[in-house]
């Protein structure tokens, strides 16, 4: 026994300092984007070396199938629908929790960053038609052999903020700022998650046989039921996540939007006496597998594009510019002009202390799309070229938009020091 005690508590000793490293890297704004950011970069860069290249696209195009569940996917698709539902879910988890006791509790106070969260979208889609309005006029949309009912759907790729990425940028360069801004940050993107999965549920939805979709339904009702029971058996909730997920891939649902509703229909209230809300507990215990596992790979394989095959001019082709132009010029100027018409034309106010030119560099980094705007990419555009455009201009948006909000807010940050 003396010589085993050691042992065995060096094991519980490891096992906890594993366990708050976890922890650690996955709660922390600027770990967790640095880590998917290299998933992605490694992606790219693996796909478009002739070394690697042809292992990295076979091994996105191999597929994965479950035959007595009539199931069969690529490993990307697998990623897409099954590993990023995580993410979703975690996010639904977040929405109500922040819905019932965080900040959208309040609408009141919530206002301005839930109004500049809609204008953050609405504008980058109106840029990105505009760039589409204008290279029909020009004659450049023929001379790419693009058609404008194929790029038209690309408008919502540009409307989404990741929520992730644009906190560790945030969090990066912003030392000395007020906290109210990250607050408005917080804010502005929970709701642009929020909508991103309306949008996703209403423009990429397709109904097949009826009885999926009422078996989906069913299965949300159990579900909702089943997580305020007084004992929750983790093996059942699992069972009837997999469940659900599994009728709305069947039925036309896209299959992440039943992570979003399992989120959702958690109690965000603690019940049976519990100190701790069902939907906080569940978030906390999910988000290092959301964080460190499901986005990062999903980035991967998502910017596993080999661009070899595409023209040499694709950095000017309409939809790579409209998104950009979208992601870098729309986001900010649709979140910073929305914003000014709350609080000088609605007269509605800011935390104490901030003025709308405070957020200029926030406003910024909501253009770093990322993880929803790729999704939407993959669904927007049926083709295969098309959807590797799409994916480099967010790409290249996001990584635009994290430089631009960096320099301004690191010069915001000198700005206050100085005063």
């Amino acid at each position: 026994m003396e010589q085993t005690e050691p042992v065995v508590g060096k094991g519980k000793s490891a096992g906890n300092a594993v366990r708050r490293f976890v922890h650690r890297l996955a709660f922390s704004d600027r770990l967790s984007g640095v880590v998917m950011l290299l998933f992605a970069v490694a992606g790219l860069v693996l796909a478009n070396t002739p070394a690697t290249s042809g292992f990295v696209v076979q091994a996105g195009q191999f597929r994965l199938g479950i035959p007595v569940a009539g199931l069969s996917m690529s490993v990307r698709d697998w990623c897409q629908n099954g590993l990023l539902t995580i993410f979703f879910l975690v996010v639904g988890l977040e929405l109500k929790q922040e819905l019932t006791t965080g900040s959208l509790s309040e609408p009141k106070k919530a206002m301005v960053p839930m109004l500049a969260a809609v204008g953050g979208m609405l504008a980058p889609s109106c840029v990105y038609l505009a760039v589409l309005l204008v290279a029909k006029l020009s004659g450049s949309m023929a001379s790419y052999g693009l058609a404008v009912h194929e790029v038209f759907h690309g408008w919502a790729v540009p409307t989404a903020t990741d929520i992730a990425f644009s906190l560790a940028v945030f969090a990066l360069f912003s030392k000395g700022l007020p906290s109210g801004i990250r607050s408005f940050l917080l804010t502005l993107a929970t709701v642009d998650d929020f909508l991103g999965i309306l949008l996703i549920a209403i423009l990429f939805t397709s109904f097949g046989q009826w009885y999926w979709f009422a078996g989906t339904l069913l299965a949300g009702v159990a579900w909702y039921f089943l997580v305020r029971a007084p004992k929750v058996p983790r093996w059942l909730a699992g069972a009837l996540m997999v469940v659900l997920w599994y009728l709305a891939e069947r039925s036309g649902v896209h299959p992440t939007l039943a992570g979003a509703l399992v989120g959702l229909l958690a109690p965000a209230k603690p019940v049976r006496g519990e100190e701790i809300s069902r939907a906080q507990r569940w978030h906390d215990g999910l988000t290092p597998l959301s964080v460190l596992v499901a986005l990062p790979f999903f980035a991967f394989f998502a910017t596993a594009v080999d661009f070899k095959g595409y023209p040499d001019d694709v950095l000017v082709s309409p939809v790579v510019i409209g998104i950009v132009a979208g992601l870098v010029v729309g986001k900010p100027l649709g979140v910073m002009l929305t914003s000014w018409l709350c609080v000088h034309v609605g007269h509605l106010k800011l935390a104490d202390g901030l003025k709308v030119r405070d957020l200029v560099g926030m406003a910024c980094s909501c253009g770093i799309g990322f993880t929803v705007s790729f999704l939407i990419a993959a669904l927007a555009f049926a083709s295969p070229l098309l959807v590797g455009e799409a994916r480099l201009a967010v790409l290249l948006g996001s990584v635009a938009s994290a430089c631009v909000a960096g320099i301004v807010l690191r010069l915001q940050s000198r700005s206050l020091r100085r005063r």
